[in-house]
């Protein structure tokens, strides 16, 4: 054979090779564009609510939570997913006519803060607040009504007209002084506050002179719920610890039918005015003081109960006061059971009134 025909031959050869090679490559489907994770993993002390995107167009995504490799049968992702413990997601998207994706993996930790010593666990659950079925979440809620040596310790000084023990609850407070505690607190501890003031944030010392002294300023006070810092408990957080949580014996008051046993109040108050937290016996859940000593602020805007099932419910819309709840010293049994609740301005501040705080539990 001579050397030209050789080479033709050669040369074809690899012609058609190359052309095989590009045939196989123009029929391989092409691999969907992996999932990506928004906000992405990481260490966080609030609730993430994580969105999942594919930059290729019309692709399904797939998720799981349980830390195994999602396929057709997995969760298909519709929104956002709120994550709200420790958790990993993986994510997988597929679209017909090309390879499924990579797996993307992404874990979310959460670093809550400790609890004090002096806060209790209450668990989710359910109870009837006389209108309407009310489902709450679980979270954290001082056994004890803030003590004046406590508001002290955060805010400086000492408003309590009964301030002759600092193991005596604080009073003289207004609800903006409740909510300015809180979230000074939180700061102090290194948590993230739950409460902003209108547009400025949630560092006291950025909001406007004079955001305390208008009860009109009340709805411009915002909450995030799932913040890890201090704040007063909703009326319905309060309701369902002040019962006894799930273990409620459906007491009239907190602890008990006897209400001696578990409050101070107008017929045993000798001598006249507040007395020191955890002095009579606690509830089921072990919270201290929740009738009688002094009223308590939460955080809701008074109004009627909504009919129907509630989950999680922050009050009224709209509204001139805030809840008040508990009885005091200064009052007979009836203003002391667990059912009662009353109403105050925001500014408005008395030596029967103060509060406690709670937080989140993840």
């Amino acid at each position: 054979m001579k050397k030209s025909s050789l080479v033709s031959l050669l040369l074809l050869a690899f012609l058609l090779i190359s052309l095989l090679s590009c045939s196989s490559k123009a029929t391989e489907p092409e691999f969907v564009a992996t999932p990506s994770f928004n906000p992405p993993g990481g260490t966080y002390d609030t609730v993430q609510h994580v969105s999942i995107t594919c930059e290729t167009l019309l692709a399904t995504i797939y998720y799981t939570l349980d830390g195994s490799n999602p396929n057709s049968g997995s969760p298909v992702y519709s929104g956002p997913i709120t994550i709200n413990k420790t958790t990993t997601v993986k994510a997988r998207s597929a679209r017909e006519g090309r390879q499924d994706s990579k797996i993307a993996s992404a874990t979310y930790t959460f670093q809550i803060s400790p609890i004090p010593e002096n806060f209790v666990l209450v668990e989710g659950g359910s109870f009837h607040n006389g209108t309407s079925n009310v489902t709450v979440s679980s979270f954290y809620l001082d056994k004890y009504e803030l003590t004046q040596a406590e508001y002290q310790a955060v805010m400086g000084t000492n408003p309590s007209y009964f301030s002759g023990n600092p193991n005596n609850p604080v009073e003289q407070v207004s609800w903006f002084n409740a909510i300015e505690y809180s979230n000074r607190r939180s700061l102090q501890e290194g948590l993230t506050p739950c409460y902003s003031y209108s547009n400025y944030g949630t560092n006291p010392d950025s909001w406007p002179s004079g955001w305390n002294t208008n009860d009109d300023n009340h709805t411009n006070v915002s909450c995030n719920w799932t913040a890890s810092g201090y704040r007063l408990p909703t009326e319905a957080e309060w309701q369902f610890a002040a019962r006894g949580g799930n273990q409620a014996h459906d007491y009239t008051y907190s602890g008990s039918n006897t209400i001696g046993a578990v409050a101070w109040y107008c017929d045993n108050n000798d001598p006249y005015g507040t007395k020191p937290v955890g002095g009579k016996l606690p509830n089921e859940l072990g919270l201290y003081d929740m009738s009688g000593n002094i009223w308590e602020w939460n955080w809701d805007i008074y109004g009627s109960y909504p009919g129907g099932t509630q989950t999680n419910p922050h009050g009224a819309t709209s509204g001139s006061y805030r809840v008040v709840r508990g009885g005091s010293w200064d009052d007979d049994a009836y203003y002391c059971t667990v059912s009662n609740r009353d109403d105050s301005y925001a500014t408005h501040s008395y030596n029967w009134l103060g509060f406690r705080v709670c937080r989140f539990s993840p």
